[in-house]
């Protein structure tokens, strides 16, 4: 390509919102993004990256993407650029393939410090991509082959790479030990369910952190079964549990300076003889006893018993849960941002600034519990499992359920993020929530641009009018 045709290429594009160029019978294509994004967007126009990597990225065995962006999008850029690229497929013309494929990620930095990237950068990437591709293979993996023996295998492979040895409790354990919540809602599957945690405790801590993951690995809704269009894409039920793995591999791999638990709350919400049926009352981790009115709002009960283990158990200091818990997150905060509740505003705001700046969005819901909470009362029991009136902000109702398993007045920190939406796109897994728990604890990472992607750190601290700037920027891929 000269640089007359590359000049003709460039003056050709007009992005609206993206635009792509084929460059000598399509061996190469030149896409420029938006020219600016919205204050509810990432700068690094993250979303788009995937989707013109998708559709515009020549084929053929060996390929090149070139990356032109600034030193703060680099982290966002590269996840963006590894969602594109999916592990799991089960067709048969791949198993007959006998060469590898191979695409090879180029960052050319512009604007402000433009230097050459470190190699503890590109390790930091390597270590933020391979765990964006674990969560989406994971996900995408249909239960008949990911399962909850599977799961707790994948689990065991994380601690394995990274010296760590799980702690397990499966099966009537779960229910002589007082896990109601997880053990009502797997009882039913011929793979029992179970919890999983994997614990970093490095030396100098001054904090416990926990996050807490939703991995039902298929939800047919139990007795309270979906229906047959809702039902198939529901393998995406352990997104959370799947993000939660991939952050937890790749945030100690880069060194992360806190106590950190990693908790899986694994289950099949199955059909048979002995599922839980509407009106059966379960006894939960936290004492607290649970009416069910809806064996469909399932997740909150293993979530319940999971923070509350993070509470008791592993004295956690700040818990955040990840799930893909309601199908109402998707009309609230839609397709791309992720439902954020919490008990902490800077929270809050920690979490809007992280999903920016790593392209993994978020958006808040309204936390009032005192309004909220009695959509789950109960005559017979502490509280039914599903609201009464689904008019009443549910994805908010459903994140309460499960603060109130560790109480309103607790003096930590609680997050909640639902992922219903975002956990994919299309058919495919997006890897979601990796980025984000990265870029959100990033400045208890020793790793120097996980520091720069949280919201603590100088990109996350950006006058308002520089975000303005570097929001109309142009950028090409």
């Amino acid at each position: 390509v000269s640089p007359q045709i590359w000049q003709s290429a460039l003056s050709t594009l007009n992005p609206n919102p993206t635009d792509s160029c084929p460059l000598y019978l399509n061996y190469a294509t030149v896409a420029a993004l938006p020219s600016r994004v919205s204050r509810h967007n990432s700068p690094s126009a993250a979303q788009f990256i995937t989707r013109l990597v998708r559709n515009c990225l020549p084929g053929g065995v060996n390929r090149c993407i070139v990356m032109v962006c600034e030193r703060s999008e680099v982290f966002a850029s590269a996840c963006a650029l590894a969602r594109a690229f999916p592990l799991f497929t089960h067709r048969s013309s791949a198993s007959r393939r006998t060469e590898k494929k191979t695409v090879t990620v180029e960052f050319f930095l512009v604007g402000q410090n433009n230097g050459p990237i470190e190699v503890a950068t590109l390790k930091c990437l390597a270590s933020a991509t391979e765990g964006v591709r674990l969560a989406a293979r994971i996900v995408d993996t249909p239960c008949n082959e990911m399962n909850t023996d599977s799961f707790l295998e994948e689990i065991k492979k994380v601690g394995k790479d990274l010296g760590i040895t799980p702690t397990i409790i499966r099966d009537e354990e779960l229910k002589e030990r007082g896990f109601g919540g997880i053990y009502g809602v797997g009882k039913a599957a011929l793979h029992p369910p179970a919890l999983a945690v994997l614990s970093h405790t490095p030396d100098g801590a001054t904090q416990t952190i926990a996050w807490v993951g939703k991995g039902i690995v298929y939800d047919t809704g139990g007795l309270s079964i979906k229906g047959k269009t809702t039902m198939p894409g529901m393998k995406r039920d352990c997104g959370g549990a799947a993000a939660i793995l991939g952050a937890f591999k790749a945030t100690v791999k880069q060194g992360f300076k806190d106590n950190l638990h990693a908790v899986f709350c694994l289950a099949e919400n199955a059909v048979g003889p002995r599922a839980t049926r509407p009106d059966d009352i379960h006894v939960l981790y936290s004492g607290k006893t649970v009416e069910i009115n809806n064996t469909d709002a399932e997740g909150r009960l293993i979530l319940a018993d999971g923070v509350a283990y993070a509470c008791k158990d592993l004295g956690a200091d700040i818990i955040l849960d990840m799930a893909t818990l309601t199908g109402a997150q998707g009309i609230a905060t839609g397709k791309y941002h992720a439902a954020v509740l919490t008990n902490n505003e800077e929270w809050e705001k920690a979490c809007v600034k992280a999903g920016r700046n790593c392209g993994d969005l978020v958006h808040p819901l309204v936390y009032c519990p005192e309004l909220h909470f009695s959509e789950f009362t109960s005559a017979v029991a502490d509280m039914k499992n599903s609201v009464a009136d689904r008019d009443n902000t549910p994805s908010s109702c459903a994140g309460l359920f499960i603060a109130s398993h560790i109480g309103f007045d607790w003096p930590g920190v609680w997050v909640h993020v639902d992922i219903a939406a975002p956990v994919h796109a299309g058919e495919r897994a997006t890897g979601y929530g990796v980025a984000l728990l990265l870029s959100l604890f990033g400045g208890a990472s020793e790793d120097p641009l996980l520091n720069l992607v949280s919201p603590l750190g100088c990109n996350g601290d950006s006058p308002p009018e520089e975000m303005e700037r570097d929001s109309k920027r142009r950028r090409l891929v």
